[in-house]
């Protein structure tokens, strides 16, 4: 398997199918070019965090993988099928393996709590509404909730409850790949901490895969395993995610540690 970087994210790994294998993964928008031949694995059971500007790209990698937004090129492959050359009814197979955690949760302010979990076991027929009911439950109670927020609306809950029930209804389906967007938006950092205990919690309960996208360095030291940058539409760095802060990458330095001068700056200068 060919290594991303000097510092990349296979280094020790085996020849094993990464869970997600990402090649050559190009995407523009009129005259931007946002991703530009980004090349990325992810190998299955551990949690890869990617970091970068605002506009870098990370949300529209996400939405790529996803296949809410079709890239202009590349290869997406997850457990070796690449999901780009995939049927409709085959891609939707993949998503629905695939857990969300959005950045301000995107729950569903008319219905009630426990339905906002239970969302796609009763969009797909899973369970039966008693059945739903009581699995809403249990999840609830992973995240650390009681069984009596699920009769609540979402508008009654305070933001790191908002995130609990949000994690809650991304494992509800058990997915075997769960995805974070800036898990820890709008979260002092007490609160930010709690909501990164569960997240690992819940990740490795399941045996999950995990990508997440943050711009809070304390948050993806305490989830990633592994860590990658994103940078002018490429992955210019890569490597464990407890290096993130002694990377001796001028860019991942200067992003890291916000600092105002370096090679980003020289590039916003443009």
């Amino acid at each position: 398997m060919p290594k991303i970087l000097p510092h990349g994210i296979n280094r020790g790994m085996s020849d094993q199918t990464p869970k997600i294998r990402i090649r050559g993964l190009h995407k523009r928008f009129g005259a931007k070019r946002v991703l530009d031949g980004v090349d990325l694995d992810v190998p299955a059971g551990t949690s890869l965090v990617v970091i970068g500007g605002s506009g870098s790209g990370k949300s529209v990698l996400l939405k790529c993988i996803l296949g809410l937004i079709e890239p202009d090129d590349g290869v997406i492959e997850i457990d070796g099928q690449d999901i780009l050359r995939q049927s409709r009814g085959e891609r939707e197979l993949i998503r629905a393996r695939i857990g969300m955690l959005f950045q301000n949760g995107a729950l569903f302010d008319s219905l009630p709590v426990w339905e906002n979990v239970a969302f796609g076991l009763l969009a797909r027929h899973k369970a039966t509404r008693a059945d739903a009911r009581a699995r809403a439950n249990d999840f609830l109670g992973q995240v650390g909730l009681a069984a009596s927020v699920g009769d609540l609306s979402p508008a009654e809950l305070s933001g790191g409850m908002q995130k609990r029930v949000a994690l809650a209804r991304a494992i509800a389906s058990q997915p075997d790949i769960m995805f974070f967007d800036e898990p820890t938006t709008g979260l002092d950092p007490i609160m930010g901490a709690v909501i990164d205990g569960l997240i690992v919690d819940c990740v490795k309960r399941l045996g999950s895969t995990a990508v997440a996208i943050t711009h809070d360095m304390a948050s993806a030291r305490r989830i990633g395993d592994q860590a990658a940058m994103l940078l002018n539409g490429r992955i210019t760095w890569a490597g464990p995610a407890a290096d993130l802060m002694d990377s001796r990458n001028p860019a991942v330095d200067q992003f890291t540690h916000g600092r105002r001068e370096g090679p980003i700056q020289m590039e916003l200068r443009r």
